[in-house]
């Protein structure tokens, strides 16, 4: 048997188990909140690999190892921001959202609890919000889609296009099915599965470059540079700050809305920071062993640096093995794809159609309908991933920066600050998210300043939510009881 014969059956056990999750799934979803939360029942430890695995997305397998190996430790800098961001988000913000959205009206979406948090009379942060998740994870699924692409033709030699399709069409079929509980148990494997491949991997390989110190030989003598951490102030404040995407990214936070209580962040923290500081580490090793194999063997070729992680395991691993650890590239792209099309599902069913249509659903109907969204949303994504015209990296920083600018200090402000109104949340959110856009599209190209669109976005949104709040607080006996209870509920759940 070829090579791609044993990736195939690899790929076929890999399908089989991830569909037999999605069916598991979809057995025990019998209502919207089932399907978009799971019942608020999940355990710590699937919190936090949901999250891990949901988060890094093919990122960490092809868009980091890419970026190291073009440009060396200095693209390292975006590890550390979201390794730092992500502790902070578990330590702070998991258990306190997770209690109020409990006592805010039961909350099970990202704009539903910013409308019941503020008591916004007019619906309009909340409509504002789904439009915001629509439109930014539509970019953030066609990335996956890109990684998708990429895997088949750098591993199968296969078309772009039908790579796009078949991961595509697998992981809405799950997700279809499966909703929030599908897309949550299947990045449970699927964390597994990349940790085990981040640690595989870059251990093998130094064993075929000459340990820690041949490595270290070689890239030296190749170019001292790719070792170097530092680098411009503007560059590493732009690459520290994706650590302030994640307060603000609604398929990360809203797994700790679906925990069984606040006393479980705690536990979830040091499993998700755990997981994600060896996944890291794996990656950044993963493409250092690529520049010193490649340098050593010049007849070995890559094409594309994003494709490094893939091409090392096709090299070092019997085919087989190779094959499992190429589902685990698979396992990094659909684990994404999965959570985001949900979320995007919750806003159109849950957020927008409520709002707009006003009509009551059956749990089956509503059901139905968000899988007509996670439909709808995979379709417009897989067009964008055609053109296949941006890095994997860029796609996934406009759509980190969008939430990261609109959402992070709202979600922040609406935990932590008493006099946020809802004019002043729909102020942040529309003028950050314009900002990023903006900034990314228009100011970036032209002055070529280098500033991540999510640092300008960022302070843009936070100034005119506290400015636009000072301006339009009026003190609301309601609010205020929900904002001590959700603060006492937190208090005695996490500690």
């Amino acid at each position: 048997m070829d090579k791609l014969g044993y990736y195939y059956i690899a790929l076929a056990i890999y399908f089989a188990l991830m569909l037999g999750i999605g069916y598991y799934a979809w057995r025990r979803t019998k209502n919207l909140d089932d399907y978009l939360l799971a019942g608020r029942d999940l355990k710590p430890g699937v919190a936090a690999l949901s999250a891990g695995a949901s988060d890094m997305s093919g990122w960490l397998l092809l868009g980091l190892p890419g970026a190291i190996y073009v440009s060396g430790l200095s693209e390292a800098w975006i590890a550390v921001g979201l390794t730092i961001g992500a502790y902070l988000n578990w330590q702070f913000v998991a258990p306190r959202l997770r209690s109020y959205t409990q006592v805010a009206n039961d909350s099970i979406t990202v704009p539903s609890f910013f409308d019941n948090r503020l008591k916004d009379p007019t619906h309009s942060v909340r409509l504002v919000s789904g439009i915001v998740i629509l439109v930014f994870f539509t970019f953030y699924v066609s990335s996956g889609m890109v990684s998708g692409g990429k895997f088949f033709e750098s591993s199968f030699q296969g078309d772009y296009v039908w790579g796009v399709v078949i991961v595509g069409g697998i992981t809405v079929l799950y997700t279809l099915f499966g909703g929030f509980m599908g897309a949550t148990f299947t990045d449970v494997a699927q964390g597994l599965l990349m940790l085990a491949a981040l640690i595989t991997v870059p251990i093998v390989g130094l064993t075929q470059v000459g340990g820690f110190g041949g490595m270290i030989s070689t890239i030296e003598a190749a170019d001292p540079q790719l070792l170097v951490w530092s680098g411009s102030f503007i560059g590493i404040v732009s690459a520290l700050s994706w650590g302030l995407g994640y307060f603000g990214q609604p398929h990360i936070i809203v797994r700790f809305m679906a925990l069984r209580s606040p006393r479980d962040a705690r536990a979830g923290k040091w499993i998700g920071i755990g997981w994600m500081v060896v996944s890291v580490v794996g990656a950044i090793f993963t493409a250092l062993v690529g520049v010193a194999y490649f340098q050593d063997n010049p007849d070995a070729s890559l094409e594309d640096p994003e494709t490094v992680f893939l091409v090392l395991s096709q090299i070092f691993f019997h085919p087989l093995v190779a094959g499992f650890v190429l589902a685990a590239v698979l396992a990094a792209i659909m684990s994404t794809i999965s959570s985001q099309l949900v979320v995007c599902s919750s806003a159109l069913v849950e957020d927008l159609y409520h709002l707009v249509v006003r009509r009551k659903l059956s749990p089956q109907q509503g059901v139905n309908l968000g899988r007509a969204g996670v439909l709808i949303v995979a379709i417009v994504a897989a067009v964008i991933a055609f053109s296949r015209n941006d890095s994997i990296l860029d796609l996934v920083g406009f759509a980190w920066s969008g939430f990261g600018a609109a959402f992070g200090p709202i979600v922040l402000l609406s935990l932590f600050w008493r006099k946020l109104t809802w004019q002043g949340a729909l102020a942040g959110i529309v003028l950050g998210a314009a900002t990023v856009f903006i900034w990314a599209k228009v100011i970036e190209p032209a002055a070529n300043i280098g500033l991540f669109e999510i640092v300008p976005g960022f302070i843009v949104c936070t100034v005119a939510a506290v400015v636009v709040s000072l301006l339009t607080f009026r003190s609301d006996p309601e609010i205020e009881k929900t904002y001590d209870d959700a603060r006492l509920l937190a208090k005695s759940g996490a500690v």
